[in-house]
């Protein structure tokens, strides 16, 4: 059984108290209502945009926003960045290496002097993440009341805590997900108690980008309410169960872009690029060792279902042929399906069109085994 809980401000004016063991509020006087928040938001990516452009959209729940985000690389500024300046919100980098970022310093006005560690964080003070890629330590987060450390995850929590949980409902082919609003706890990542959740339906043809920028959506529809009943003094937090019904959603490694044609049926294999193709080109290898990644798999089934019995392509898994009318290479995967591949990129080398990639390949004899090309995972023996 739960114990009682209670929310710290700085007493007596803005008393928490515990309303039930199983739901617990915030309540505010007539006073709190008609402040706004001031905002630190940290993020990164696409999602984190859109939530911040909910937020900066709903002018009634904050006096000021300040941004955390990742500094500029090679490849640019951090999209985060590049939202947060066009809305003329400052922008503060985080220390590049999480080890780093464990002393980082929370830029003005949330960062707590020495002098003052003891007293309690200011009232109007809300630190939000969202797709932040970092863990806040104890320090970090003690310059925010408990309930004021808000953090959107891309899953009806408890279901896929984690980092990736948008990328493992998708392959885990659940018919639904959704968004929640949670509270940070100093242990236990994705652990906290819950302010609201959103369901969102997950489509058979749902790649990461689509059912991201949908639970984006909600996401910052949710987070603004959330805020809405904060100020009103009706927001509740239900406390999570401590055992998910789901698997963690783990981060995706390069592991997971690796294909095993002789487990992995045509189907898994779209699957698995719908959910992790955006950032881990699907792979596998020629004979000699050359990497190859393919890209925009479709299921031939559902593709050219009239070719299948026009081609001759054995029935050994990774079996490569060209098909012309489909303008695709067409491989041979487990269960006897066929995955046809239009575009290719070897490794350094430009993407390729498949009849130009097939092309190059006829004219290399020591690729082609009994007749056939075969594609390997790296270091089955092919000889």
């Amino acid at each position: 059984m739960l114990s009682a809980r209670f929310c710290h401000r700085s007493p007596p004016r803005w008393p928490w108290i515990a309303v039930s063991y199983r739901h617990y509020r915030c309540l505010h006087t007539s006073l709190d209502s008609a402040r706004r928040y001031r905002i630190l938001f940290l993020g990164r990516d696409e999602f984190s945009c859109e939530i911040l452009k909910a937020l900066h959209t709903a002018q009634d729940v904050w006096e000021i926003i300040s941004v955390g985000t990742n500094p500029d690389t090679k490849h640019g500024p951090s999209p985060l960045r590049t939202v947060a300046q066009s809305f003329s919100i400052p922008v503060h980098f985080i220390p590049p290496s999480k080890p780093e970022f464990r002393h980082w310093t929370l830029p003005a006005p949330f960062h707590a002097e020495p002098s003052l560690s003891s007293s309690s964080p200011p009232a109007d003070h809300v630190l939000i993440t969202a797709s932040f890629g970092r863990i806040l330590t104890a320090a970090q987060l003690d310059c925010f009341a408990p309930d004021h450390r808000l953090n959107v995850h891309g899953s009806v929590l408890p279901s896929l805590r984690g980092p990736a949980p948008i990328q493992h409902a998708i392959l885990s082919g659940a018919p639904t997900t959704g968004v929640s609003i949670a509270r940070m706890l100093k242990k236990g990542i994705d652990k906290g108690p819950v302010w609201a959740t959103s369901q969102v339906p997950v489509r058979e043809d749902a790649t990461f980008t689509s059912l991201r920028d949908e639970l984006a959506d909600h996401g910052g529809k949710l987070l603004v309410q959330v805020l809405r009943n904060m100020l009103a003094g009706t927001a509740a937090a239900t406390p999570q169960p401590p055992i998910s019904p789901t698997q963690h959603a783990r981060a995706i490694t390069t592991a997971d872009s690796i294909l095993d044609f002789s487990t992995m049926t045509a189907d898994d294999i779209v699957i698995l690029h719908r959910a992790i193709g955006h950032q881990r080109a699907l792979t596998t290898w020629l004979p000699l060792g050359t990497r190859l990644q393919l890209h925009d798999p479709t299921a031939l089934s559902s593709l050219h279902p009239q070719l299948s019995s026009e081609l001759i392509l054995s029935d050994k898994p990774g079996a490569l042929v060209y098909c012309k009318p489909a303008r695709s290479l067409f491989i041979r995967c487990a269960r006897d399906t066929v995955l046809a591949v239009p575009r290719v990129k070897k490794e350094r080398r430009s993407m390729l069109e498949a009849r130009e990639f097939w092309n190059g390949v006829i004219q290399n004899p020591r690729i082609f085994v009994d007749g056939e090309v075969r594609l390997v995972r790296m270091g089955e023996e092919m000889w």
